[in-house]
């Protein structure tokens, strides 16, 4: 493999690493906060409102149900207006946290589902705020599920920045799609599997170590 070759595995390797690093951060800020509004409005939860929590649920789903290809299209004017083009990496990022996020979101609030509810009520008739409950005992006891949760979101982000690569969203997909099948080097699209495969393996391993070592405290 030639020299330059490789430095277009390494640039596109940190292209992808900053697409899934910045999407997964700013997705976790949307959806966390988006999954405990979806728990606290519940039929069953602390600030139930029901109206609220079916309007947020339906865009959730929305976006959840669109398939990432479709998505990448139909927002394009969006990504247009907050980065200025519609391909490379800093393009790719917007429709990979606007997935990302509802992901989130629906993780979270399973997560908090799972939470004791004696624990809740005795918070409550403890006289507990609202935001004490939720600092002090929802996301506390639901944190190794919402960490998990966050380990399966970078691991589906990582498919998906490849998959940004077929509109020119840079990264290990596009080099993959350039190289390896336009230009006929099936050991480059490979090389590329290869490395998303141990790059999933390592994402899914570190976050699994991480849920044990808190479900342990």
């Amino acid at each position: 493999m030639s020299s330059q070759l490789i430095d277009l595995f390494i640039k596109s390797f940190l292209e992808t690493l900053l697409m899934v690093g910045v999407s997964g951060l700013v997705g976790a800020l949307v959806g966390v906060p988006l999954g405990i509004l979806l728990h606290l409005t519940d039929r069953n939860g602390v600030l139930p409102a029901l109206s609220l929590n079916r309007t947020l649920g339906i865009v959730v789903n929305a976006v959840r149900s669109t398939p990432f290809i479709i998505l990448l299209v139909a927002i394009i004017p969006l990504t247009r207006f907050f980065v200025g083009t519609s391909i490379g990496t800093a393009a790719a990022i917007v429709p990979l946290t606007i997935a990302a996020a509802p992901f989130v979101a629906r993780l979270v609030e399973t997560a908090l589902r799972e939470v004791d509810r004696g624990l809740i009520e005795a918070a409550q008739a403890m006289g507990a705020t609202t935001w004490q409950i939720v600092y002090k005992v929802l996301v506390p006891e639901a944190f190794p599920g919402i960490v998990a949760g966050l380990t399966i979101t970078l691991v589906s982000l990582v498919g998906y920045s490849a998959m940004a690569g077929a509109v020119g969203g840079g990264g290990l997909g596009d080099l993959g799609i350039r190289y390896g099948y336009q230009r006929f080097l099936p050991e480059v699209m490979l090389l590329v599997v290869l490395i998303l495969i141990v790059f999933v393996q390592l994402v899914q391993t570190l976050g699994d170590a991480l849920v044990r070592r808190l479900s342990h405290r």
